[in-house]
């Protein structure tokens, strides 16, 4: 690997702990700044970010902090709602699933109104979760129970899929509110209709080691990325059920996968959080090896912004951001 692609963050913003856990909401805040949620390990903190790259008076990154909202526990993982906004009344929403496995919805005015609905149902640790990205009134989570269960918003369990090994990921397609993907560990991606609650596709890795994180493009739905094993792996789910390509990314495995929302053919891997720092690998499919790779220490939790290619990754008391030029 060339030691020049591997570059420093492009910003940080110091936090008090560490870093578990960032999701930049992929829904239009309704205001310039990007809202941003990171959990340490009893807090979740929301605020938002703006980029010199947006706003010329900003030098780097400008982060201002909401709220931070107190758990009792760690928070494990983190999906926002589309009704998150900041312009009108503002409203903040967001589901957390935590170590007791637990799914929490909270919904706050940012002044003294919060609410909070606990969804009990999965009977192992929660990997993922996501909500509906049209209208935010459903939630689907994925577990190492070999479930994946939906949710409405005042806590009830609406569907319940069984898979065959524990589920990874669960990605919604972004207009069609009936087709959901799920990642399961053993190697198998499939795509429902939640009408029927059937499989209507699936994807093999044809691998032998297992599936640790799937996404689905959703700036061009015909494409799925995976890591699995070491290797990178991506689907065109027109021309067959096995990956296009496949590469080698990370020594001591891969753990995360995340498409660019901003550029379909951007999307960054990390490795696994090793005892000093992790690997951030950023990627564009023209290019054979990784443009840009960047580290954390021991980092973990990766997510893109709406409109910059721009991902960001936790770590010690910090979030580091990088900026590709692609």
């Amino acid at each position: 690997m060339q030691e020049d692609l591997t570059r420093s963050p492009s910003y940080t913003v110091t936090c008090e702990d560490y870093v578990h856990v960032v999701e930049f909401s992929p829904f239009s805040s309704g205001s310039p700044a990007s809202l941003l949620a990171y959990a340490e390990n009893q807090c979740v903190v929301v605020g938002t970010c703006l980029f010199q790259e947006e706003d010329v008076d900003v030098d780097g990154v400008q982060f201002s902090v909401l709220r931070a909202f107190h758990y009792d526990l760690r928070i494990d993982a983190l999906a926002w709602s589309p009704e998150s906004r900041l312009d009108r009344i503002p409203t903040i929403r967001f589901c957390t699933a935590a170590a007791d496995r637990k799914l929490r919805l909270l919904t706050s005015d940012l002044q003294d109104r919060d609410e909070v609905k606990v969804m009990e149902g999965h009977t192992n640790y929660i990997n993922h979760l996501v909500f509906e990205p049209t209208e935010g009134k459903q939630i689907a989570s994925v577990s190492d129970d070999h479930t994946c269960r939906l949710w409405d918003l005042d806590g009830n369990e609406t569907t319940l899929l069984r898979l065959g090994s524990p589920g990874l990921s669960v990605c919604w397609h972004p207009q069609e509110v009936f087709k959901l993907m799920v990642a399961e560990k053993k190697g198998t991606i499939r795509f429902y209709d939640l009408v029927t609650q059937q499989a209507i596709l699936s994807l093999d890795c044809g691998h032998t080691g297992p599936l640790m994180s799937a996404d689905w493009c959703l700036a061009n739905t015909i494409k799925v990325g995976a890591v699995v094993g070491n290797d990178w792996l991506i689907w065109d789910i027109t021309r067959s059920s096995y990956p296009q390509e496949k590469r080698p990314a990370h020594k001591d495995k891969a753990r995360l996968f995340r498409w660019s929302i901003a550029n379909e053919n951007l999307f960054a891997t990390t490795g696994y959080p090793g005892k000093i720092s992790s690997q951030v690998f950023m990627h564009h499919l023209g290019h054979p090896q990784p443009v840009m790779i960047g580290s954390s220490s021991i980092g973990s939790g990766l997510s893109w912004h709406r409109t910059l290619p721009l991902c960001v990754a936790g770590g010690d008391r910090k979030l580091c951001f990088w900026m590709t030029e692609m």
